[in-house]
């Protein structure tokens, strides 16, 4: 009798459950939760440093030629050669505290929103017993895009400001110290409500660049897999990113180029008028002066700006997803 209580009270003390440590700081649920937003900004910022100079050269192109169907058409080479015989290579880099600054809020909450958005989308299709759909993707990628644009218009405009601030005469030039300064002097000069200048075709932007990277992205990825196996994870990757990056680019240019030129315009010193009332009038005046072709001028340029983030910013993406499940599910493997 006493063997059997003995016995019970052994199986018993067997069954019990381990207690769990405290768990420590990369497994705390807060940490758990900005894991996709920090690791979201920091692959923007990284992607950043990489295409600055193809952006700086971007900008140059879409603000050349403002008003004229005709003249002399430059290249993206013609550009950068200009910069360059200037002496002054370091101007493709004008703006980069701008860049990095919008990618520390921009990247950080649309990467970030994405996959909070795609987790819960997940959950609901697992309970149902499928698999998450392109229409719902493309839905969490628009609205991560829409809101986190909102978020980072005010460095987006400051790098445009700085970045378009060379094309002006020597003595009308703002001369921006940094993105701080920047930000600083474009409000007192034009009120708090100039960092916003640009706002619609920015979101508008932000969402369709959303919906080709990311909901390409990961609809390529998915379709890689099913259909060409025989590819290395790696080589799927970079597939995918590729298409990616064309969807991307083609959908948000035109939206890049007005967001482009609204946020460079200031008020003409004499008259006290802007030169476009808004996107709409921005558009009609680029279609009657210059031409539909003129939207998507240096889209070679712009794809080759947009590559590195469809690239990094996925993969890093995917890293993330990957170390935020080992932090959510790894902590019972410790145990």
């Amino acid at each position: 009798m006493a063997t059997n209580t003995v016995e019970k009270s052994a199986i018993q003390s067997a069954t019990q459950e381990k207690p769990q440590p405290a768990p420590d700081f990369l497994h705390h649920p807060y940490t758990r939760a900005v894991l996709p937003f920090v690791n979201g900004g920091l692959a923007g910022m990284s992607a950043t440093v990489v295409i600055q100079p193809v952006d700086m050269i971007k900008v140059r192109l879409q603000l050349a030629g403002e008003g004229v169907r005709e003249g002399p058409r430059p290249t993206a080479f013609g550009v950068a050669r200009n910069i360059i015989a200037s002496g002054k290579v370091l101007d493709l880099y004008t703006g980069l505290s701008a860049g990095l600054l919008r990618q520390a809020v921009y990247t950080t909450s649309r990467l970030g929103f994405f996959e909070t958005f795609m987790t819960s989308l997940k959950k609901t299709a697992d309970s149902s017993n499928r698999s998450v759909t392109f229409g719902e993707r493309a839905v969490a990628g628009l609205a991560a895009g829409g809101v986190a644009a909102v978020i980072g218009n005010p460095a987006d405009l400051a790098l445009i400001r700085m970045q378009a601030d060379g094309l002006k005469p020597v003595e009308a030039r703002a001369n921006y110290r940094s993105v701080i300064d920047a930000l600083a002097r474009i409000p007192k000069a034009e009120g708090i409500g100039a960092l916003w200048a640009g706002a619609l075709p920015t979101v508008v932007r932000a969402m369709a660049l959303n919906l080709g990277q990311l909901a390409f992205f990961s609809e390529s990825k998915a379709q890689l897999k099913k259909h060409a196996p025989q590819l290395s994870t790696r080589s799927q990757t970079f597939a995918a990113s590729a298409i990616a990056g064309f969807f991307a680019s083609f959908l948000s240019l035109p939206f890049d180029f007005i967001k482009t030129r609204l946020q460079k315009q200031q008020k003409d010193p004499a008259t006290g008028k802007l030169p476009y009332r808004g996107v709409l009038d921005c558009a009609r005046k680029v279609v009657r002066d210059e031409g539909w072709l003129r939207f998507y001028r240096g889209f070679g340029t712009y794809y080759v700006r947009i590559a590195p983030h469809a690239l990094v910013s996925p993969t890093s993406l995917s890293g993330c997803i990957a170390l935020t499940r080992f932090v959510k599910h790894g902590y019972a493997a410790r145990g």
